[in-house]
């Protein structure tokens, strides 16, 4: 029974879902077809955005997606009717009691948070009180089969900012001072904020939070790739992703388990050689190496696929030889934190600022020569010239979406800019001729829902 707080606590470990988002990355203008490696039908029917079956055991799958958050919403929801009927009389039971509702409102924000943003319409002042989102669960099912409603868009961003601030306000860091990365820690949180409201357009108060979590010294939370460190970490291929995980680095701020296979070379499409080579090629500053492009592992007969994390294995018992694949995921980054920050000064018209925040990130990511952002520099990269017609906040707005695109490849975080900036994206196909195209508009960068959500749940589909 959860009959005291030490044990509301551990229940909440299941609040974080096992599944990765990171699957929304084979829809993107990251990957390309992929030969040679194992083809299961979610990788295909991410690949060419067709409809999904509906197996929510299915790793990497939207209704696996689905089901695996709405499990971990469910269980923070019976944590936080639990705290209702726990006392706290000591100082430290009273702090302990509001550390685990916090973690128990943040990980419920956030999965909603995620949620919507895959099953539903960009966020939209104009549109979002009407546009479709997903139910907003907070309190306990009680009912075998119980029929739900889905929230606007609108309705799902305010319950989920509600849950959100009350969570930061009550966070205390003391309680994950051994395990701070794997639970909602106060960095996370505001990091989470920072994402919120980037997505939301509230650039003031992206900036507030993102202020809030990068101090004074935002490049402290910016991992050092030209660093002695990971260069050293280059020569050896377990050694690099363990580094770039690790709970030690500063700019890791929330760290999950996820059973996938998106980070696997032999499973799945990814980035082609060309594609890969041709992102990275991508550098305004001459002479200059970007640090990013290399570990980079061979994947299939035609794919490159950056070193980030180490592919490991569950067995389903000590004897057995089958199990689960997993990764230790990255939910929140510093790096994040910094371009929403600096994305934020653009639309607010902060040039100044928002160059002094990608120059941060530019000085631990570039090496080998003068990597100095400037506006001329941007001219000539994207070869704008002088024309009048071309703003400095357009240049710096491509600039921002490109360092965006290369430091988040492969984790799951360019489907989202597809969304928001309305990109179009145009895969080939197997025979590396035929093309298909996902127009900017294209009601398939909405996710349908699983079939039982809309025939059991009796919830409205996406318009197709």
């Amino acid at each position: 029974a959860l009959d005291n707080i030490e044990k509301a606590s551990q229940l909440l470990t299941a609040a974080y879902s096992v599944s990765s988002p990171a699957f929304s990355d084979w829809m993107t203008d990251n990957v390309g077809f992929i030969r040679g490696t194992t083809l299961r039908p979610v990788h295909t029917q991410a690949y060419t955005w067709d409809e999904f079956f509906d197996d929510p055991n299915e790793q990497d799958s939207p209704a696996f997606y689905w089901f695996e958050s709405y499990n971990a919403i469910a269980h923070a929801n019976e944590v936080l009717a639990v705290l209702e009927s726990l006392s706290a009389v000591t100082a430290e039971e009273i702090a302990q009691k509001r550390a685990v509702e916090s973690e128990a409102l943040l990980t419920r924000a956030y999965a909603h948070f995620m949620l919507v943003n895959l099953f539903s319409e960009h966020y939209d002042s104009q549109s979002s009180s009407n546009d479709l989102g997903i139910p907003y669960i907070n309190t306990p099912e009680t009912t075998f089969i119980q029929q739900f409603k889905r929230n606007t868009v609108e309705e799902v961003y305010d319950m989920a900012e509600q849950d959100m601030l009350r969570g930061i306000e009550l966070n205390d860091d003391s309680f994950f001072a051994n395990s701070g990365k794997f639970h909602f820690n106060l960095n996370a949180a505001l990091a989470f904020a920072s994402r919120f409201y980037l997505f939301k357009g509230d650039y003031d108060k992206c900036i507030e939070f993102s202020t809030e979590m990068l101090g004074q010294d935002p490049s402290s939370f910016v991992r050092d790739l030209t660093s002695v460190e990971f260069q050293t970490a280059k020569s050896s291929i377990t050694g690099f992703p363990q580094l770039y995980t690790s709970p030690d680095q500063p700019s890791n701020l929330l760290l999950m388990r996820k059973i996938s296979l998106v980070h696997r070379t032999d499973f799945g499409h990814g980035p082609t050689r060309t594609r890969y080579n041709d992102l990275f090629d991508q550098n305004p500053f001459f002479g200059t190496t970007d640090e990013r492009e290399n570990p980079a592992f061979v994947k299939g007969e035609n794919g490159l696929f950056p070193a980030r994390h180490e592919s490991l294995f569950e067995r389903s018992s000590l004897n057995s030889n089958v199990g689960l694949p997993f990764h230790i995921g990255i939910a929140f980054w510093g790096e994040e934190v910094l371009l929403n920050r600096a994305e934020s000064f653009i639309e607010n018209g902060r040039l100044d600022d928002a160059i002094d925040d990608l120059q941060t990130l530019i000085d631990k990511r570039y090496s080998g020569g003068d990597a100095t952002l400037s506006i001329d520099a941007l001219s000539l990269f994207f070869g704008a010239g002088n024309s009048f017609f071309v703003q400095e906040a357009s240049l710096l707005r491509r600039y921002v979406q490109l360092e965006r695109q290369k430091e988040f490849i492969a984790q799951g975080m360019r489907w989202y800019d597809i969304r928001r900036f309305e990109i179009e994206v145009v895969h080939e196909l197997a025979d590396g001729v035929t093309t298909i195209t996902l127009r900017d508009n294209d009601p398939r960068k909405v996710l349908q829902l699983p079939s039982s959500a809309i025939e059991v749940g009796g919830l409205e589909p996406n318009p197709r």
